[in-house]
Parts: C-alpha cells; structure tokens; sequence
C-alpha cells in the first residue's frame, strides 16, 4: 500500500505540472471504488482551477477554491500524468484532463477513495478521524511517550495506529524501530521517554529519508512519470528474514503481528 512518503512524493511530483491550470473535463470509468465514486463529479470538476496539492496523512487534498477533491490510493493505486490521447487501460479508472496533461489514476484493486467536499476537508469523515502527522513540528518523544502511557499492544501495530500516527506503514514501522534499537514486541507503554525520543526521532528521519529516495515500490506503486522508488532496497531489516543484519550480523528475525509481517534484529532492539 502507498503509504505516507509515497504519497508525499506523488504530490510533489503533481504539483508543478498541475497548479493553476484549468480543468478541461474529467473522465471516470468504474461507479465505485472502495466507496461509491460520486456521480456528478466530472459536472462538478469541469472548468475549475486547481490551485493547489495537499497531503493529509494517505490522503491527498486538491484544492478548486469552491471544493476540494479527497483520493487515497488504496492498496494498489497510483497516479500518473500523460498525454492527451493517451489510450486508457483496464485499470484506469478516472482521469483529470487539463489542455496539455492528464493525470492519470489507475487502481488495479480499486482499494482507492474519491470524494468531492465544499466544506473545509479537515471536516470530511474520511480526514477528520486521522491521527497526528509524523513530519509536523507537534510530533516528538515528548508527544509520543504521553501517547503509548495507556496503551499495551505491541509498539509496532500501535505505531501503525492511523487514528493515532498517520503514515507509518509496516515498511516504515519495522525500519524505525530498527534504527530506534526497540523490539517491535515490546508493549509500548514499557517504553520510557529516552527511548521515545530515539523513536520518534528514527520515525521521522526513516520517512524523510524514503520520500528523499522517491518511496518504495514493492509492488504497484511508481512515481507520476511511471519511475519507481527505492527506499526498500536500502531496508536495514524489511523483508531480510534470516539475512544478516547490517550492523552486528545477527539474523534476521520475522513473526506475524497484527496480520502483517515484522522484522527485526533480536540483539540490537530489544
């Protein structure tokens, strides 16, 4: 799934090509994806000008003055911009035709979201209930120490926790905890504040540095120009199960949590 950096690196990728320009007509080919697609969106959309591109955890924000228009990417989602003329195929299924590009969505598990508001997005049920951003200034062990004290899951799926921390997806949470030398086992309300701070600091520089490197791509995800991220191919712990780990050559452990595979280093997290 796209998670908070590949999102971050759609929207920077957007939006120098789409700011202030008009859209000519909008095209889409399935009723509904995750939610029901509403129907008179291409009537809505028509003739606005896109003046600007937000991220709001997963979600990106795009903002026509008189409404904003809310996607998720789903599972498998991506946006791409091409040509006009470009032949659509199976799995594109909407398209934002502006008089020189068209962004492109295509969702082959059509897991992805569109919805149209005119009331401020922060309001939309589908924003309002998102938890704290991991790149804003609010985020820090001091935050994040107050919001582990009543909670004794694991650390890793309450990392995961949208409703609490948005963003953080299995790659990021296994890779932060790694460099933050904690055992995603470990209940997070044993976890002191020293150690949060190490956390949430691991937790913001691992994100930074994956949208730096254009995200992952694991498996549909690809930039706007069809290029893909390589965030993954520097992974300390993700996805090396048994493999040596990088810094004390200790194998690789792995185990399930939460439906989700978990990695980590038995001897540098503990």
């Amino acid at each position: 799934m796209p998670e908070l950096p590949e999102v971050e690196v759609s929207r920077q990728g957007l939006l120098p090509h789409l700011r202030g320009k008009r859209v000519l007509a909008a095209t889409v080919r399935a009723t509904r994806l995750r939610q029901e697609i509403p129907p008179e969106l291409p009537r809505l959309l028509a003739g606005l000008t896109l003046q600007d591109i937000a991220r709001r955890g997963k979600y990106l924000v795009f903002d026509f003055g008189r409404g904003w228009l809310i996607l998720h990417l789903g599972m498998s989602g991506s946006l791409r911009l091409v040509a006009p003329g470009t032949p659509p195929q199976k799995h594109d299924h909407f398209d934002l035709c502006f008089a020189d590009t068209v962004m492109r969505l295509r969702d082959p598990r059509r897991f992805g979201t569109l919805a149209w508001t005119e009331a401020p997005p922060e309001h939309h049920p589908l924003l309002a209930v998102l938890g704290i951003e991991p790149l804003s200034p609010e985020f820090d062990g001091q935050w994040l120490h107050g919001a582990m004290r009543k909670r004794s899951a694991p650390i890793k799926p309450v990392l995961m926790d949208g409703h609490l921390l948005v963003g953080v997806g299995n790659i990021y949470a296994s890779e932060s905890l790694y460099h933050a030398g904690i055992c995603p086992l470990r209940a997070a309300n044993r976890i002191g504040r020293e150690r949060c701070d190490r956390l949430a600091n691991a937790v913001r520089e691992t994100l930074e540095a994956s949208i730096a490197a254009g995200g992952s791509s694991v498996r549909d995800y690809v930039h706007s120009d069809g290029g893909a991220g390589c965030f993954q191919l520097s992974c300390a712990v993700y996805d090396r199960n048994g493999e040596p780990c990088p810094a004390c050559g200790t194998p690789v452990r792995s185990a399930r949590q939460a439906g989700r595979s978990t990695y980590w280093c038995p001897r540098c997290q503990r």
